[in-house]
């Protein structure tokens, strides 16, 4: 099987090149990604734990989904290949900000150098859990994840956490 491919970008999000994604985390290089947050009717967003077997950030609890496009591949077409190839449904999603971010993880020796584009939707359905990408999810109220997250920073994603500080700035998660 040929290794995923991840599309580099400058500061500026324009497409410089391509390489495997283990080499370009390796490296630290940056590339394109998609973030995706999901909440219910009720408000809960969900989470999800990174399965223990993922390459880096193994076991981490992060956002509801995460990947990368791949060549030809719109933000907007990532998002919704990945939210269900990794939890089985599909929702309307709506692009919300993108940012850059670059933080390293220890265990695995590889860094996340990410231009990365956010995108939030609402679901109240059944999952599947793909196992190779998720261990756990839950349903969790905006409030009592920033409360666990201030009590337990280090169970949580370098990039999740940038994101809900964006989404408290912007006013769409309520504290």
């Amino acid at each position: 099987m040929q290794e995923e491919k991840v599309v580099l970008v400058n500061e500026q999000g324009q497409e410089i090149g391509l390489m495997g994604k283990q080499e370009a985390h390796e490296k630290g290089l940056l590339h394109k990604a998609i973030s995706i947050i999901i909440y219910n009717s009720k408000g809960d967003m969900l989470i999800q734990q990174r399965a223990h077997t993922k390459y880096h950030w193994a076991g981490i609890w992060s956002n509801t989904c995460c990947s990368h496009p791949r060549e030809n591949e719109s933000f907007a077409d990532a998002a919704h290949r990945r939210l269900f190839e990794e939890l089985g449904f599909h929702a309307q999603l709506n692009e919300e900000f993108n940012f850059i971010y670059k933080a390293f993880d220890a265990p695995s020796g590889l860094t996340e150098h990410e231009f990365d584009t956010v995108f939030i939707g609402t679901y109240d359905g059944d999952m599947q859990l793909n196992p190779d990408e998720v261990a756990a999810t839950q349903w969790i109220q905006p409030s009592a994840l920033m409360i666990d997250i201030q009590e337990n920073p280090e169970k949580y994603s370098f990039w999740f956490k940038i994101i809900l500080a964006e989404l408290v700035e912007k006013k769409r998660i309520n504290i």
